[in-house]
Order: structure tokens, then C-alpha cells, then sequence
């Protein structure tokens, strides 16, 4: 999906992990010889729909206004002409360069990344989607084409850990299944990003967390929300549908950290959160804490923009529930994703919900 972004975000924040420490020159993130993807129950598996990983918007037109006829006879007549590359492409080529890490500190171990490429599409358009992915030489072994049904029954086949689609219906529905999955939009203009070092940023509540806190603030207010919080510090929060994601990550970061590259570790995890840290940050980083995950950076806004930081952080992939954050980000180049989870769907669904007073999540 491609976003129609009006409201304007400024502001200038400092971070850290500067875009300037990666961008050093790095080798090719795809080695000559293509490794053997891992057994599926050992991997990281990473689902993208084909109009996520490649700019399939000019294809999806035709099919929307012409049928479907139209549109396999328009992928067929050019066949040999790669797609070019969308949203998702950077994540999955960041993905690719851990793995390259992995391998050479454990040559033997198949906890790596595997992505799948999942679609609808029919199957006549495999031969143009196997062109472009060797084209851009992306390691890509694994297709799902289901010719027009739903490819959500698959996923748990494949032990899907994450699923990325430009179609909102079939993100809900995964949630549903209880898969780890987000809406991806497409800046107009997409930041650059590191080629050696995956970034990934999370929302809290709704997405690493459950909707408890959100519940709460909605029902009753900010003050409530603060004296509950409080009240609840040493609870730990439930967790969210993108939580098994945040482990699975962690995970193969201790492998990193086990060889002493705890400061050159390939993978980096931000918390970005509207919540303020003196009034509510302790229940979030107590309940990691209590899940026994790390992250990396931890960012409390109290209700500011988001958009700004991320463009300082410049991660691969954002991941939050409220689309007035994901239009925000993207506003400003980076690659945002929509988590359709909890209380604030319903709300805004229902249409007693305004989008633009959200400030909590």
C-alpha cells in the first residue's frame, strides 16, 4: 500500500546509534554459491506478500480495474522485466546479511531467517517473480502461490513467525490464527538504510503488549491510566501479537553475544512508545524484564511524535497499532507497519473513535 500523507511532523531528535556508524563500506549480502535454506522448525520464518517485497502497484491496478484476465495476460507479456523493489525489500536484504553473520560464527546451525514468499497470485506469474528475485539475487527458495484463495491456511505449515501484507484483511486474519503479522505501507520517499545492520522498532501496548494499558486510557482517561500503571508496576503486562517476534530476535542475538559481539551484534531492537517514563515506563521495562528480553533502546515519547525519531533511528521496519503513528513515520521516509490489534480497532471500526486525539500506545 502506498500512503496519501497530508499532516506535516517536525522536530529534530538526537540518537545514539547514528545512521553515520553504518555506512561503512560491507561485502555483498548474497554470497556466489546459494546456502541451503534451514528446515523450516529450525528457522526464523519471514512470510511477505509479493506486493510488499517488490513495486507491483502499476499490476495491481490493472487487476483492480480491468479483472483478472487482464492481469495475467499483462504479467505474461513481460514476463522478463524484474520488479522493482518495495517496501519490504531492505528488511529482507538486511535479513540476508545476519544470516551471511550467522553462518560464518555457527557454519552448522540452521537458526537463521527463511523467508517465503506468500501470495494469491496465480501461478503463471511465478516465472516473473522467480526472474526478479534472482534478478536482485535475493535468497528466496520458498513460494506460496494460491491462484486467488486466502494463503493465511498456510502459514502455520510453515511455521510462520511474522507475516508482512499490503492487504489489512488477510493481516486480521492471520492475527486471528494467532500469527505474528502487520499492514506494510510504502513511503513516498523510502530513507536509506544500513546494509549491515538489521533495525527493528516496536510500539508497546497493542504490539509488544497487550491492549490492557490502552483499555484502560480509553475508558477512563489519562490520569487513570497513570494511577493504574502505578498501581500495576509490578504486574507484568500480557503479551501483545508481535512479542514472539521481539523473542525470536532476541534469540538469535545471544548467539552474537556468546561471541563476544555484544557492541557489533547485527541486529538492533528499539522500543517507541508515546508513554512518558517517569509517569509509565516502569511497568513496560519491568515486563520485559519478567519475559526475560532485552532491548536495545528504549524511547519514551510522552505523547510526542514518533516520526521524528525513527527518521534518526532509520529502522528497516516500525511496527505500530495506531495509523496516526504509521502515517507519521512514513510521512518521513521510514518503512511503517500497522499492527490491527486491540480495543483502539474496534473504537476507530465503530466510528466513535478519532484517530487524530490518539496520544497513548
Amino acid at each position: 500500500q502506498r500512503m496519501n500523507l497530508s499532516n506535516g511532523v517536525s522536530g529534530q531528535n538526537r540518537n545514539d546509534a547514528s545512521w553515520e556508524d553504518t555506512k561503512r563500506p560491507v561485502k555483498l549480502s548474497t554470497p556466489t554459491r546459494k546456502p541451503q535454506p534451514p528446515k523450516p522448525e529450525n528457522a526464523i520464518t519471514i512470510a511477505v506478500s509479493s506486493r510488499v517485497l517488490f513495486n507491483m502497484e502499476r499490476e495491481q491496478q490493472i487487476y483492480e480495474r480491468q479483472g483478472m484476465e487482464e492481469y495475467l495476460k499483462y504479467q505474461l507479456e513481460h514476463e522478463s522485466e524484474p520488479f522493482s523493489p518495495g517496501p519490504a525489500f531492505s528488511f529482507v536484504k538486511a535479513l540476508e546479511a545476519v544470516n551471511n553473520r550467522l553462518r560464518e560464527l555457527y557454519p552448522q546451525s540452521e537458526e537463521l531467517f527463511d523467508v517465503v514468499l506468500v501470495t494469491n497470485n496465480h501461478a503463471y506469474v511465478g516465472l516473473r517473480l522467480i526472474h526478479t528475485i534472482n534478478h536482485h539475487h535475493l535468497l528466496i527458495e520458498r513460494f506460496c502461490m494460491t491462484g486467488g484463495n486466502s494463503p493465511i491456511g498456510y502459514l502455520k505449515a510453515y511455521h510462520t513467525n511474522l507475516y508482512l501484507s499490503a492487504d489489512s484483511a488477510k493481516v486480521r486474519e492471520a492475527l486471528q490464527e494467532g500469527i505474528a503479522a502487520a499492514t506494510m505501507f510504502t513511503p513516498e520517499k523510502m530513507k536509506e538504510v544500513s546494509d549491515i545492520q538489521l533495525r527493528v522498532a516496536f510500539d508497546g501496548d497493542a504490539v509488544l503488549f497487550s491492549d490492557e494499558s490502552e483499555r484502560i486510557f480509553k475508558a477512563h482517561g489519562l490520569d487513570k491510566f497513570f494511577e493504574h500503571e502505578k498501581a500495576h508496576e509490578n504486574k507484568p503486562l500480557d503479551h501483545g501479537p508481535l512479542k514472539g517476534f521481539l523473542e525470536v530476535l532476541g534469540k538469535l542475538q545471544r548467539k552474537f553475544f556468546h561471541k563476544g559481539l555484544r557492541m557489533d551484534c547485527p541486529i538492533r531492537t528499539y522500543l517507541v512508545t508515546a508513554r512518558s517514563a517517569a509517569s509509565s515506563g516502569t511497568r513496560a521495562l519491568k515486563t520485559l524484564r519478567s519475559w526475560g528480553l532485552e532491548i536495545d533502546e528504549a524511547l519514551f515519547l510522552a505523547g510526542a511524535p514518533k516520526g521524528p525519531m525513527l527518521e534518526k533511528i532509520r529502522p528497516h521496519i516500525f511496527f505500530d497499532d495506531q495509523m496516526f503513528h504509521v502515517e507519521g513515520a512514513a510521512e518521513l521516509g521510514t518503512v511503517a507497519c500497522h499492527v490491527p490489534y486491540g480495543i483502539a480497532q474496534r473504537l476507530f471500526h465503530s466510528g466513535k473513535y478519532d484517530i487524530t486525539t490518539e496520544k497513548l500506545n
